[in-house]
């Protein structure tokens, strides 16, 4: 099986992945299944009624996280994908489904994940990730508590640094 890192608050462990991504043309092997945006609307009541296995939905930065709006319900992961490094959309996604749409099932980094962009995912609302440079969790983990000051709001429940200094 493949290798995941899990974060947990400040802990990050590996992981076996123990779901499988699917085509949207390839028949579903039963067990836990990622699949394509469309297929996910092109079949969302039948997948989510499956006898058996947990429901993940990949996005790609040109899907629109917000035609997820009320069809969260019985989604157990959704794999945000990174093409590039330097494609920031999922990081926006990520923060639409936390914040917006309330998903608090797992949302997963795959593609081009790399551990230098860890903090700003946990912050975000991501709590899985495939990292592209096969780092483990450990380094994970350094990687994300990188920073002690954050200076915006997000996903997370962090102060930013304006609110810590009001309390000096």
């Amino acid at each position: 099986m493949p290798k995941l890192i899990r974060a947990s608050g400040a802990a990050f462990r590996d992981e076996e992945d123990a779901f499988v991504t699917i085509e949207d043309d390839a028949p579903d092997p039963g067990g836990d299944i990622i699949v394509s945006l469309a297929r996910y609307l092109a079949g969302g009541e039948s997948l989510v009624a499956r006898p058996s296995g947990r429901l993940g939905v990949r996005l790609e930065p040109e899907d629109e996280v917000e035609t997820l709006e009320g069809r969260l319900s019985g989604v157990d992961l959704v794999a945000l994908a990174f093409p590039k490094f330097r494609d920031g959309r999922p990081f926006t996604a990520a923060r639409l489904l936390r914040t917006r749409l309330g998903f608090s099932g797992e949302i997963r980094a795959v593609g081009d994940v790399l551990r230098d962009q860890a903090g700003f995912m946990v912050r975000c609302g991501f709590d899985a990730f495939v990292p592209a440079d096969g780092s483990t969790a450990a380094i994970w983990a350094e990687a994300a508590g990188r920073h002690s000051h954050v200076y915006q709001r997000a996903a997370d429940a962090r102060a930013p640094a304006f609110v810590e200094r009001q309390g000096e």
